[in-house]
């Protein structure tokens, strides 16, 4: 692969594209376990539901999973960000 062609809105606009795929999946996991645990928290706390400890233990390890695959994603991304603009050297 070319260096990104950062000079043109056009070009930005394509590689802006090409990063928000890197990771993808990761973020959209992410995202989903942080909102399922969140909101199982939330249920239990205002009596939707009735709390069960190992369901909030669960739920917690779902948000703390969830913003692990967060931060993998933004690793992810960082890393092909640098892989990318060192190809020109």
């Amino acid at each position: 692969m070319s260096l990104p062609d950062l000079e043109t809105s056009e070009g930005r606009a394509t590689y802006r594209a090409e990063l928000k795929a890197v990771g993808r999946p990761f973020r959209l996991a992410g995202v989903a376990l942080i909102l399922l645990g969140a909101g199982y928290i939330v249920a239990t706390r205002v009596d939707w539901l009735a709390p069960n400890q190992a369901g909030i233990v669960v739920a917690y390890a779902a948000v703390a999973a969830g913003w692990a695959f967060f931060v993998a994603a933004t690793f992810l991304r960082t890393r092909h960000h640098r892989r990318r603009l060192k190809e020109g050297l």
